[in-house]
């Protein structure tokens, strides 16, 4: 969690750009629903500043560096977020905020750890001529199958690496950069840093995780016309609609039935016919608290599946409405902007586990 950053008068400087930061805040949080999250980027031993520390939201628009004083500010619309510190040398680091995080972050940076051994079997586990054999399923599994994804590119491809390991048979996919994906069915290049992907080829599951940085490219008036039908026909019926429609009390009304499964290997489920009733559902200070445990699906009547998706899975073609499901161990919480954690615990199956980058669109993208 974010730290309360304590200052000595030598930083008299810095406090005072904090009431100003905090006072337009106020402004801003009773003009137009926006809130600003600042503060000071260090080096966890020595406490020296560092300067031009990549500071952004993740699957947002929203990002910056830290200035000469390893100091940031950003404003951002109210809901969640991850925010993404990085900095060449360190570990990544990532805080959860809010519109009621009120603390000034002091982000104390660590030093990546060198570990020979780990570095000497993934030499030895390096694919030589990687994007060659795996370059595809990578991007069939990573970008996507949709119609999307056939216009995404990846302009960088030389900074990734893949690495096979026999024993385990398992292939990792690792990129000395962000990954720089140009999306011209939705209109974004997407700064993606990859955390981890991992194919498990004993199981046949592909698994990613990662920091998706947006930003909205250019275009002729033609082409802004068709990067907004794109967005909106993506966004709908997408996790994050179904997200905002659960924290606004709309799942009927934006096209959403919830059903809770019998179990974990059966199809046969019961129809939450109340998903806001007081046992599952809580709104405190601004965040919405689901209370349910185990498997439910989601089904999302305001738009036909993808034909790629149902040729894919063998489904009939004639099927009208997208059905997903979500894997919960213990209830998650919903900002008003559509972001929930925890994330890392929560997995998509169906519909979905089948969309992948191409069919992001951040937080801060508004159907309105």
């Amino acid at each position: 969690m974010p730290y309360a950053l304590r200052l000595k008068p030598k930083n008299m400087k810095f406090i005072y750009l904090s009431f100003l930061l905090i006072l337009v805040s106020s402004t801003a949080n009773s003009q137009d629903k926006s809130f600003y999250i600042h503060g000071k980027v260090l080096d966890e031993k020595t406490g020296s500043v560092l300067v031009n520390a990549s500071v952004f939201c993740q699957n947002t628009t929203t990002g910056t560096i830290s200035n000469s004083e390893g100091l940031f500010a950003l404003r951002l619309a109210n809901g969640g977020y991850d925010l993404v510190i990085s900095y060449t040398g360190y570990e990544t680091q990532v805080l959860r905020v809010s519109n009621s995080t009120r603390d000034t972050l002091l982000v104390q940076m660590k030093e990546e750890a060198k570990n020979l051994g780990e570095v000497a079997v993934t030499g030895s586990a390096l694919v030589a001529d990687g994007w060659n054999k795996y370059g595809q399923f990578f991007l069939d599994n990573f970008i996507g199958t949709t119609s999307n994804a056939a216009q995404c590119t990846i302009e960088n491809k030389d900074s990734i690496s893949f690495y096979f390991y026999k024993k385990r048979n398992k292939l990792k996919v690792k990129a000395k950069s962000e990954i720089l994906i140009t999306n011209l069915a939705l209109g974004y290049k997407i700064h993606y840093q990859l955390d981890s992907f991992v194919n498990d080829y004993n199981t046949h599951i592909s698994s990613y995780t990662g920091y998706p940085l947006f930003e909205n490219l250019t275009g002729t008036s033609q082409q802004q016309e068709t990067w907004s039908k794109n967005r909106y026909r993506t966004y709908i019926g997408s996790r994050l609609h179904f997200m905002r429609s659960w924290y606004d009390s709309t799942l009927k009304d934006e096209g959403f039935q919830v059903e809770t499964l019998n179990g974990p290997e059966t199809d046969k489920g019961t129809i939450l016919d109340n998903p806001y009733n007081a046992a599952i559902y809580s709104l405190d200070s601004g965040t919405v608290d689901i209370n349910i445990n185990g498997r439910i699906r989601v089904s999302y009547t305001g738009q036909v599946p993808d034909k790629n998706y149902l040729i894919q899975n063998h489904f009939p073609l004639n099927a009208k409405v997208q059905v997903s499901a979500l894997e919960i161990p213990s209830g998650f919480s919903i900002e008003e902007n559509g972001y929930f954690y925890e994330q890392s615990e929560i997995t998509n199956l169906g519909y979905w586990a089948w969309k992948k980058v191409a069919e992001l669109v951040p937080y801060d993208y508004n159907p309105e």
